[in-house]
């Protein structure tokens, strides 16, 4: 979808982008802040952005609760939902074109405006921990914290998280919300028909009821390598695995670009290096790898599920295979198929409003950057193979990995497996 992007920032001192999608019928926004698991005042009450964001939605200053808000936000089907990360807490929305008026009335109640009490923070709590509880049966949602926790990184898993949740009381709550939940740390995206409409938005927004306060920086870890975490489930049936390489820079979005191909090339496909040669031998099901950057880190993540017999063998793969890489044995016709591939996922990755926001939040939200989407065919276009080794390298060299795995297997052997990805 054509679309052009503007960056604005209010008196207020929140800072935003506006989108502008000519013919669009929905308009998609994000709010965002700084509000996340690291800027709790303390790890006892680890967990209270988790539960500030459960009551996004509850009673405020003109609806008595979560089901009459919900009854008057959704009549013409509109959608909300709000999420956390160790960074941010993010709410988002989608309406049709025609009450987006409506809509940001009610989220502006919402976000500004809240009524928090006992009631709905004793059923939030529970609610939290039930989530919690399920994620613990979601072998991937328990391993990556510990391997966060393994390089370094200042969080808990989700059993500590779920422990946190008893000390939570209201005065937290209200604590949390009053300290991040403030213009100067709020960012925002809003993608929709914009065109006449942009001055109304600004006085909206700059009308909102928060105070002033300060955008909050990252929190920089000092990372490290750690030996392997073996996460011990009796009635785990294979390895669930995941490790990360780290490298401690931000980078740029030719670079994550790059990256990306080179995750295309080991596990993209059936016909990728690594998990299609391991599908072709029956050792895997499923497995992947991704790249993630933040303002101070950037991470190389792979993961996957093993049957114990053939853990060995995999490994001894992903290490040949990431070998190859580290040595250049990268063809050509690979190379530049993943770039083809690439051309093919940027022309179908943007055909709704909500694909045009996400696109642009995840930078924007995390580093304040912005990528135009139109200048993806030239960033595919312009991604070198040796630029691609050397970033390769980069991860490999930087002496940062971390690497978990839930099974029933002794921690021998999964130190084992660990020991076989030598760099």
């Amino acid at each position: 979808m054509k679309h052009s992007v503007e960056e604005i920032t209010l008196k207020n001192g929140a800072k935003g982008l506006f989108i502008d999608i000519p013919g669009a019928s929905v308009m998609s926004t994000r709010i965002q802040f700084r509000a996340g698991m690291l800027y709790a005042k303390n790890k006892n009450v680890y967990e209270i952005p988790h539960v500030v964001e459960h009551l996004a939605f509850g009673a405020n200053a003109k609806y008595r609760d979560e089901q009459a808000f919900e009854a008057e936000f959704t009549k013409n089907g509109a959608y909300h939902n709000a999420w956390t990360s160790d960074i941010s807490v993010c709410y988002e929305t989608e309406c049709a074109d025609f009450e987006w008026e409506r809509i940001m009335e009610l989220q502006q109640v919402s976000i500004c405006e809240p009524r928090f009490n006992e009631e709905e923070l004793k059923s939030e709590k529970a609610n939290v921990k039930s989530e919690l509880t399920g994620y613990m049966n979601d072998y991937y949602r328990l391993l990556w914290p510990r391997v966060q926790q393994a390089v370094g990184e200042d969080v808990l898993d989700l059993s500590q998280r779920r422990d946190t949740i008893a000390n939570i009381d209201l005065k937290d709550i209200r604590e949390h919300y009053r300290r991040t939940h403030t213009a100067k740390n709020m960012r925002f995206i809003i993608a929709g028909r914009l065109k006449g409409r942009k001055h109304k938005l600004v006085k909206m927004l700059e009308g909102w009821n928060l105070k002033e306060g300060k955008e909050f920086e990252i929190p920089l870890a000092e990372l490290h390598s750690s030996e392997a975490v073996s996460i011990r489930r009796k009635d785990a049936s294979n390895i669930t695995f995941g490790f990360s390489l780290v490298t401690p820079r931000h980078l740029e979005h030719s670079e994550v670009f790059a990256m990306s191909c080179l995750n295309h090339i080991l596990n993209g496909t059936t016909n990728s290096k690594i998990f299609g040669a391991a599908r072709k031998r029956g050792l895997v099901y499923g497995m992947g790898s991704s790249i993630a950057s933040n303002a101070h880190n950037s991470y190389w993540d792979f993961d996957g599920e093993v049957n114990i017999e053939n853990a060995e063998e995999l490994f001894e793969l992903i290490q040949t295979e990431l070998m190859k890489t580290l040595n250049g044995e990268i063809l050509d016709m690979d190379f530049l198929a993943a770039k083809s591939y690439a051309m093919g996922r940027f022309q179908m990755g943007a055909q709704t409003v909500g694909q045009i926001a996400d696109y642009y939040a995840d930078g924007f939200f995390s580093n304040g950057t912005i990528e135009k989407y139109d200048n993806m065919p030239n960033l595919i276009k312009s991604i070198d193979k040796f630029r691609m080794i050397e970033l390769a390298r980069e991860f490999a060299g930087s002496g940062i990995k971390g690497f978990a795995a839930v099974s029933s297997v002794e921690k021998a052997f999964i130190s084992e497996l660990e020991n076989r990805l030598n760099f």
